[in-house]
C-alpha cells in the first residue's frame, strides 16, 4: 500500500513524486522504461535549473539566449533576449528525464522500471490501485492517491473516464531525431521554420556537435500531409542545408510521436482520487508543442494538492479540486487558450499573416516589439495589430 502512486517518471512525474516523497509519504513511481528516450525537441526555458532542477547544471547545458524565426515563404524574424531572464536550453530528453527520476528516487520515491500501466484496480467499485504488464506478469500496486502521468497515450487517462481518446485533428504529430556533425548554427540560437500549412520545423543545437532537428503538423493538416514525406523534404531543403552543409550527419537517435495541440483538458484533471498531469493532461504549449516545464508545474501542484489531502485525512474530489484551481494552473490555462486563438489566424490562407508579419516586423520597430512580446512573452495582441495584418495580407 502507497500513498500515492504516480504512473509515468517523465518530468511531470519525477517532480510530483519528488515533492510528495520529501514530505515523507510512501510513493510508487512507475515507468514503462528508463532508457526509453521520448520523441522531443528538449527545449524548455532555463528557469527550471534555478526553481525545480539546479541539478541540471552539472550537465552543462548549452544556453539559448536567442532565436532565428522563419515564416512560410522564408522571412527572417530574429531575436536576442540575452540579459531579460528569459533564457532557454537544449538537452537531450533521455539524460534530462534520467536526472529528474533520479531526484525522485534520491527524495525518497520507490521507482519500478519496465511497468506498463494498462488498468485500475477496483474495490467496491471504487477505484483503489492500478495494474501493470511486466516480464514477470501482471502486478498490482495500491494507493490512497493516484496520479497519472503516463502521456499522450495513456490508458489509465482514458480508463479513469476523466477524457476520452484523442481525435486526430486534436493533436499535433512530429518527428525528429538527434545528430552529430559540424554544422554552420550558432549554438547559443535556436532555429524555427513556420510552414504554409499547420506545422513547423526547428533545429536546436545541443552543444558543439550535437543537434536537434524534427518538424511535425497539427489539426487537420495531420491528414493533409505524410509526416515521413515533409520529415525528409525538411532535412533536405536548400535553406536547412545552408546550415547543415554536411552530407553524412551521424544520426545517434530518431523517433516520432504524437502531443496535444488544444492545450489543456481542464474539465478532466481530477477525480475523487485522481489526478492527471502532464502530457496525458494537455499540459503542451499550442503552436511551439513545449511541455516541459508546464509538466514539471502541474506535477509539482498536484503534489502539494496531495499532500495537504493526506495530512487533512481526507481524499476526495473536494480535496483534490485546489490542483485544477491553483493560479499557476489557471495562468497556463489561460495563456494556452490564448495561442490556440492565434493558430487559425497565423496559417490563414496558406501561413500568409504569418509571412506579413514577419515582413511588417523587418521595416516597422514598433511593430516588430508587437511580435517578439506576443511569441516571446505571451503578450495578447492588440485588435489594431491584427486588423493591420489583415489589411496588409490583402
Amino acid at each position: 500500500m502507497y500513498d500515492v502512486i504516480v504512473s509515468g517518471a517523465g518530468p511531470a512525474g519525477s517532480k510530483c513524486s519528488e515533492v510528495i516523497a520529501k514530505a515523507g509519504f510512501k510513493v510508487a513511481l512507475i515507468e514503462k522504461d528508463v532508457n526509453w528516450r521520448k520523441p522531443c525537441g528538449g527545449g524548455v526555458s532555463a528557469r527550471i535549473m534555478t526553481k525545480y532542477y539546479p541539478q541540471l547544471k552539472a550537465l552543462n547545458p548549452v544556453i539559448k539566449n536567442g532565436a532565428i524565426m522563419f515564416s512560410g515563404d522564408y522571412s527572417k524574424l530574429e531575436y536576442n533576449w540575452e540579459g531579460l531572464g528569459a533564457d532557454s536550453i537544449v538537452m537531450d530528453r533521455l539524460e534530462m528525464d534520467n536526472l529528474m527520476r533520479s531526484v525522485a528516487v534520491d527524495a525518497g520515491a520507490e521507482l519500478f522500471d519496465k511497468n506498463i500501466s494498462f488498468d485500475f484496480v477496483y474495490k467496491d467499485d471504487k477505484i483503489i490501485g492500478i495494474k501493470t504488464k511486466t516480464s514477470s506478469g501482471i502486478k498490482e500496486y495500491l494507493g490512497k492517491i493516484i496520479v497519472i502521468a503516463d502521456g499522450m497515450s495513456s490508458k489509465l487517462a482514458v480508463r479513469s473516464d476523466l477524457r476520452g481518446k484523442w481525435k486526430i485533428n486534436n493533436l499535433g504529430m512530429g518527428k525528429c531525431a538527434i545528430m552529430e556533425g559540424n554544422t554552420n548554427l550558432e549554438k547559443d540560437r535556436m532555429y524555427i521554420f513556420f510552414r504554409p500549412y499547420k506545422g513547423y520545423g526547428w533545429i536546436f543545437p545541443i552543444d558543439d556537435k550535437r543537434f536537434n532537428i524534427g518538424c511535425g503538423t497539427f489539426e487537420e493538416a495531420n491528414l493533409d500531409y505524410n509526416l515521413n514525406d515533409i520529415y525528409e523534404e525538411f532535412l533536405n531543403a536548400p535553406y536547412i542545408k545552408e546550415y547543415l552543409p554536411e552530407q553524412n550527419f551521424k544520426e545517434i537517435w530518431k523517433g516520432s510521436y504524437p502531443l496535444s495541440a488544444i492545450g489543456v483538458l481542464e474539465k478532466s484533471l481530477i477525480g475523487e482520487n485522481i489526478m492527471i498531469i502532464g502530457d496525458a493532461a494537455g499540459f503542451v504549449s499550442p503552436i511551439s508543442g513545449e511541455g516541459i516545464h508546464p509538466g514539471i508545474v502541474s506535477g509539482q501542484i498536484a503534489a502539494e494538492t496531495a499532500i495537504n489531502a493526506l495530512n487533512e485525512g481526507v481524499i476526495s474530489k473536494k480535496t483534490l479540486k485546489p490542483y485544477k484551481q491553483h493560479p499557476n494552473i489557471k495562468k497556463i490555462v489561460r495563456n494556452f487558450k490564448l495561442k490556440r486563438s492565434l493558430v487559425e489566424f497565423f496559417y490563414m490562407n496558406n501561413g500568409k499573416n504569418l509571412n506579413t508579419m514577419f515582413k511588417l516586423a523587418e521595416i516597422d520597430e514598433e511593430f516588430r516589439r508587437q511580435v517578439i512580446n506576443m511569441f516571446f512573452f505571451n503578450a495578447t495582441p492588440s485588435e489594431e495589430f491584427l486588423n493591420r495584418v489583415r489589411t496588409s495580407s490583402l
